[in-house]
């Protein structure tokens, strides 16, 4: 019985860039956080630019807004306060979904 009753504790990290940041300073942020396929010389090379959460079992829920293990959250917060975001962090607890994802990815 005491199994079932465990609930794994999570962080959510919600962030956004102020209105007026520019597409650039975005779409690098985007690179070194998500990662991103490109490609060059018209299609014919392909190649994968490796982002931080690759490497970090997540949740996106939305645009900004993640769910990870409480021990992933520094480095991800870390890596966040190199911008200028509005961030707000908060403890949550998983629910079973998220218990799986989080275990299933990157184990």
């Amino acid at each position: 019985l005491c199994g079932l009753l465990h609930i794994m504790n999570g962080t959510m990290i919600l962030f956004h860039f102020p209105e007026k940041t520019d597409h650039g300073t975005i779409n690098k942020f985007m690179q070194k956080f998500y990662g991103q396929d490109s490609t060059s010389w018209k299609g014919k090379y392909t190649y994968h630019r490796h982002g931080l959460l690759e490497n970090i079992p997540h949740r996106k829920l939305l645009r900004g807004v993640l769910i990870l293990r409480s021990e992933d959250a520094s480095k991800v917060l870390d890596f966040l306060g190199q911008y200028s975001l509005t961030l707000h962090v908060r403890e949550i607890k998983l629910t079973p979904d998220d218990e799986k994802t989080l275990r299933e990815t990157h184990e």
